[in-house]
């Protein structure tokens, strides 16, 4: 399957800006969850810009109703 990284960055909200898996998600999921975390798309923006993408903030937003 070839990445369509244009259209992926259109839904992108990562705020990190130096990132090298921008648009591309298969790398940027397996990357998060080595580190037992979700990718940016999985938060509120105002939640990833904290850099916070734990799957305990997550379960947080998710009892909270937020996600």
């Amino acid at each position: 399957m070839e990445c369509n990284q244009p259209q992926n960055l259109q839904n992108c909200n990562c705020s990190y800006t130096p990132c090298s898996r921008k648009g591309i998600c298969c790398e940027c999921v397996q990357y998060h969850l080595r580190m037992r975390e979700l990718p940016a798309c999985c938060f509120p923006d105002d939640v990833e810009r904290t850099y916070n993408r734990s799957f305990e903030k997550f379960a947080q937003l998710v009892q909270s109703g937020r996600v």
